[in-house]
């Protein structure tokens, strides 16, 4: 979906010799720790890079200080313990037989933002781009993209990339999701922010994962045995499973950070329902390397898009979108809804603004404990025939139902004297029929002229369901979903 862009060699040798036991008579620290960063507040403080092997390594912060030795391999790490979010800037200092200093340190929340290009796309092709940009003067927020597309048949020990801090010079390129829900988290908790990007348009959801996602999926367990047959000859592209989590992610471990953002399953379209094992395992395995079991994962659904369709039994992108909802099975996830801001004619919808604080209302309410925060849209939670109608209940209702209209930037309005619409009721011989729906309390009832004997239900199962209008109060979308 973007073009392809490679790190030049200057780069790539770099990163080699920063990593290559030529350099390892001086101490140096890993790529994502510079001068300018955020550190993860309330989490180990973890830090390493190389030395010469056997080399006694002394790092310190805030008054604290451990010391270590290199392997034999040349590596090293220390663990300080955590700090509370401050706008104070701090120094590090890290000694071997040299001195490495970081300065303008700031301790508050760390968030990964990947996927596909939709998370790619900058808030320079975001709608209303111009004011956006004249308006990113923050530099409370810190960001670090990883440049480039690069795939490595083994897990790499760095990334490259740099530090900024958020201004209208900076945030052109940076993730217009990522930097909406940095932005919204920023006004929400009043702490310092650091969004780290690494995304690739055009990728499917494999090549993210490592080998110990894999493991933790019991269908997928032989795609992690193909990972691990690999060695630093093998050829891989960017469509091979753990390709690009090997070089554009695992440099990035064992950071601390609170939780990752995900935009990313138009290149899995065809997975339909076997997309949700995938998104477990993409979340099991960023968990294990990240070594933070409770990591907080919240992803985006799929956005309406394509031709308008007029078939009740749904389909298209419809079953990849129902398997994101159910990857909601795992805990400290969420998904935000966005069947009502897509682009029937472009996939990459220019709304990024309603996308990011979407997923920030998750983070909010559930990571950060802001209960008053609606996370979500109503998500189908069980049905119950009565007679020759089925009754929908669900979770979020928050406040009630309501029929709502969604135009650009604008809140969600209540569209009174409107019929709820893309709902579809299955008959006992399995066929699929339009159906009526209404709001009935905090449920929906749905029925179908001469189905007697209804089993199921879905709503706006299709890739574009155009005139899909459930809502909650707080104007937030339902999810599309199948009862079967």
């Amino acid at each position: 979906m973007m073009k392809l862009r490679l790190l030049s060699p200057l780069v790539v040798a770099a990163i080699v010799l920063a990593w290559s036991p030529s350099a390892w008579a001086n101490v140096t620290l890993a790529n994502i720790f510079q001068s300018g960063m955020v550190i993860q507040q309330q989490m180990p403080i973890r830090i390493w890079g190389t030395a010469e092997p056997g080399e006694q390594v002394t790092v310190s912060m805030a008054r604290k200080t451990t010391t270590t030795k290199a392997g034999d391999d040349g590596t090293w790490k220390v663990e300080l313990p955590p700090l509370k979010a401050s706008w104070t800037e701090y120094s590090i200092s890290i000694k071997g037989k040299n001195a490495v200093a970081l300065e303008k340190v700031l301790v508050g929340e760390v968030w990964i933002c990947s996927g596909q290009s939709n998370m790619e796309w900058g808030v320079g092709q975001s709608h209303d781009a111009a004011n956006e940009i004249a308006a990113a003067n923050l530099p409370q927020i810190r960001l670090f993209n990883v440049p480039g597309h690069t795939v490595a048949p083994l897990p790499q020990p760095d990334v490259p990339g740099s530090w900024q801090a958020c201004s209208p010079q900076t945030i052109g390129e940076f993730s217009g999701v990522g930097y909406f829900f940095g932005r919204t988290l920023l006004k929400g908790l009043d702490v310092p922010i650091g969004l780290i990007g690494t995304n690739w348009g055009g990728t499917r959801i494999e090549p993210w994962t490592p080998p110990e996602g894999f493991d933790k999926v019991e269908s997928l367990k032989g795609t992690a045995d193909e990972v691990r047959g690999r060695n630093k000859e093998s050829k891989v592209n960017q469509n091979q499973p753990a390709a690009i989590y090997n070089a554009m992610v695992h440099g990035l471990t064992p950071l601390s950070v609170r939780g990752a953002i995900w935009y990313q399953g138009e290149s899995n379209t065809n997975d339909g329902l076997g997309y949700a094992p995938k998104q477990r395992a993409l979340v099991h395995g960023w968990r294990s390397v990240f070594q933070n079991p409770e990591l907080a994962f919240y992803w985006v659904q799929l956005a309406d898009f394509q031709a308008e369709t007029d078939n009740p039994a749904g389909g298209g992108w419809g079953p990849v979108r129902e398997a994101q909802r159910r990857a909601l099975d795992l805990p400290h996830t969420g998904m935000a809804v966005i069947i009502d801001i897509g682009d029937a004619k472009n996939i990459h919808p220019q709304n990024k603004q309603d996308v990011g604080s979407r997923l920030a209302r998750w983070a909010l309410h559930q990571t950060y404990g802001k209960k008053d925060i609606v996370p979500s849209g109503p998500l189908y939670k069980s049905m119950a025939v009565e007679g020759d109608k089925v009754r929908i209940h669900f979770d979020h209702v928050d406040g009630g139902l309501m029929v709502g209209k969604k135009e650009g930037l604008n809140p969600t309005q209540e569209a009174t004297g409107t019929e709820l619409a893309r709902f579809s009721i299955q008959a006992a011989d399995g066929k699929w029929h339009w159906a009526k729906a209404k709001i009935d309390g905090e449920t929906v009832v749905i029925w179908a002229e001469g189905v007697a004997d209804p089993k199921h239900v879905r709503y706006a199962y299709e890739s574009n369901p155009a005139g899909c209008n459930l809502y909650n109060k707080t104007g937030l979308p339902a999810s599309p979903f199948t009862t079967d």
